[in-house]
């Protein structure tokens, strides 16, 4: 309740200048500036989603066989980078760039996973698969080692279940069934929130929460 009140007293404050008679209005634009932790939160939320919509635009242009392939290809390892960097501030640039090599790995890999896919190349789909999963793997291990509230079992699990909603909207764009492939993209974006979260949880557990 407090949390939407001051949601709400946000809201009437940007507004009307009436809530001045009512509440301080110093301390509603205090609550009205986010945090470390909302910004961190916000941030991740930000990277994550584009990880999921660039690989789901990769997915419909390598399917349709678009001219823009390349294009999308480098936006989406881009955000590799991206999500790397911003891990810079609170783990330093060489653990940045770690994250950022498995991601891109992560996206490389998933790639031939489709393209063998679109063949109907089981036995490339099958490697590729097993690859992601070793990724995957690797990526928590990577990442519970650098903060404790990110437990490695935990990680696994997410990022395994990434790893099969994509293979599902994969499949469901190339068979043409569009409101599975619709409806698994929805499951895909609130998963990679629910993951985001937790990364940012973590961090915040570990740095910025007060001691």
């Amino acid at each position: 309740m407090k949390f939407i009140s001051v949601l709400a007293a946000c809201s009437l404050f940007l507004g009307s200048n009436l809530l001045a008679e009512k509440m301080d209005a110093q301390v509603v634009a205090s609550q009205c500036v986010p945090s470390k932790e909302v910004a961190l939160q916000q941030g991740m939320r930000k990277l994550w989603t584009d990880h999921v919509v660039w690989t789901r635009l990769y997915i419909i242009s390598a399917v349709s066989k678009s001219e823009d392939l390349s294009a999308v290809t480098a936006r989406l390892l881009k955000n590799q980078e991206d999500i790397g960097n911003a891990l810079i501030p609170f783990y330093g640039k060489d653990a940045a760039a770690g994250l950022t090599k498995l991601l891109k790995e992560h996206i490389l890999i998933g790639a031939v996973l489709v393209q063998a896919a679109i063949t109907n190349d089981k036995d490339a789909e099958k490697k590729a698969d097993q690859k992601w999963h070793d990724n995957a793997i690797a990526i928590a291990d990577f990442l519970s080692k650098a903060n404790s509230y990110w437990p490695r079992q935990d990680l696994v699990n997410m990022l395994n279940r990434h790893l099969e909603l994509t293979a599902q909207e994969a499949t469901y764009r190339i068979q043409k069934q569009w409101e599975k492939d619709i409806s698994t993209f929805d499951q895909i974006v609130n998963q990679i929130l629910e993951m985001a979260d937790t990364l940012s949880a973590g961090i915040s557990n570990q740095f910025l929460k007060a001691k």
